[in-house]
């Protein structure tokens, strides 16, 4: 486990609006993330999961309290250290599943040859490398999300957020897609948190926490079924 924790939540919360109308999304939590660690978030929707996770990538700012991230260096270094999985895939449709697996290599500068050697790994590690040349409309709704995962982890991501990956999927689908995240993780060294309400993927992580009308519970588990 790194020295450094690579995120550190302190008593964060997040209120959007003003007034009588202000909805506090998340409050009072408190957590910190190290490399190897690999983390569920469970609760029912509405409970502030999603919140909490863009607060940790840094896509939202806290109202009170504060988010620091001790082991990833200055703003822009930690921009590439940082991966968020959305629960969409939100792939480009009129790119190939390599293009739209390099298109943040492209617009982060990263020539060829290593753009193309960080993508095949990616692909690679999720499991849909043959499907490189296919268009988005010729794939399935699993393939699409694991393409998502590549895209992140193209990136060689530290810290790798997930936000309800599985929530669009079948139950076997959703477990190979874990199963992807868990190895590729691994291969990367990186930290993998997941939001989830999903039981059968909080089973397959080894520390467990919870949210609770926006305040996060932590607590662990040593059992994890593979």
């Amino acid at each position: 486990m790194s020295a450094e924790p690579l995120v550190v939540c302190e008593d964060v919360a997040r209120t959007f609006g003003t007034g009588p109308r202000a909805v506090t999304a998340v409050h009072d939590s408190r957590c910190s993330i190290h490399s190897g660690a690999r983390i569920a978030i469970a609760g029912p929707s509405g409970s502030g999961k999603s919140t909490l996770l863009h607060l940790m990538a840094g896509l939202e700012r806290p109202t009170r309290g504060s988010v620091t991230w001790p082991a990833l260096g200055a703003a822009g270094a930690r921009t590439r250290e940082i991966g968020v999985v959305f629960q969409s895939p939100s792939l480009v449709p009129t790119l190939d599943v390599g293009e739209n697996a390099g298109l943040p290599l492209v617009i982060a500068g990263i020539g060829e040859p290593e753009l193309a050697e960080r993508v095949a790994e990616a692909l690679a590690l999720v499991g849909v490398d043959d499907l490189a040349a296919r268009l988005p409309e010729e794939i399935s709704g699993g393939q699409a999300q694991r393409v998502a995962v590549a895209r992140v982890l193209a990136q060689r991501p530290r810290l790798l957020l997930a936000d309800e990956p599985t929530g669009q999927l079948d139950r076997a689908a959703g477990q190979r897609l874990l199963d992807a995240l868990l190895d590729a993780t691994a291969h990367l060294g990186a930290a993998l948190v997941v939001t989830t309400h999903d039981q059968a993927v909080i089973e397959r992580l080894d520390t467990h926490w919870t949210m609770h009308e926006g305040t996060l519970r932590t607590t662990e588990s040593r059992t994890v079924k593979s």
